[in-house]
């Protein structure tokens, strides 16, 4: 049974096997798997505008900033995704919130980014946002995409050459939002 604040996650797919994960807070000993995870997908430079890894150090305090940090574990205790959520905005707009999703390579293709999103609209709710916005959505992450409007988000537009990628070129990017 999940403790509160937890979501508890099974999944049987055809031709995968059954996976057990937990979304939970995050907590300090977490810290060298979040700045793993995060810093493969920033290295992979298709998803992430930073351009910088994330230090043991800078990572503790980046992680502790956000409203909401959590990741999604396996049931032999594994780091194998995490989001962070925090307000888009200040002021008259700080209802709106904004956040990212980075899952460990090894873990892609096995639903922990459909985990991690459900759990993140959820922790949006409850931490009293009205508005889940994602502002650079790029154009060619397919998968985020199908997934994102599968879960109910809306797209708002396209940025033509939003999103500088790693070889220089830029791709469009494609903000998108769903009402919490």
């Amino acid at each position: 049974m999940a403790e509160p604040g937890e979501s508890a996650i099974m999944r049987e797919d055809e031709g995968e096997r059954q996976m057990q994960l937990k979304v939970r807070a995050y907590t300090e000993k977490d810290i060298p798997a979040l700045v793993a995870i995060w810093n493969e997908v920033v290295e992979d430079g298709i998803a992430f505008p930073q351009e910088e890894d994330l230090t043991e150090a800078a990572g503790r305090e980046f992680f502790a900033a956000q409203a909401y940090t959590a990741v999604a574990e396996t049931e032999t205790g594994k780091v194998v995704g995490l989001y962070i959520l925090h307000p888009n905005n200040v002021g008259r707009c700080g209802h709106i919130a904004n956040a990212s999703y980075a899952v460990s390579g090894a873990s892609r293709g096995l639903h922990v980014g459909e985990q991690l999103v459900q759990d993140c609209l959820r922790q949006g709710r409850s931490h009293g946002f009205r508005v889940l916005q994602f502002n650079a959505v790029v154009a060619t992450n397919v998968h985020a995409r199908h997934l994102y409007e599968r879960l109910g988000f809306k797209q708002l537009g396209t940025i033509p050459g939003g999103f500088r990628m790693p070889d220089g070129h830029y791709e469009d990017i494609c903000p998108y939002y769903h009402l919490l």
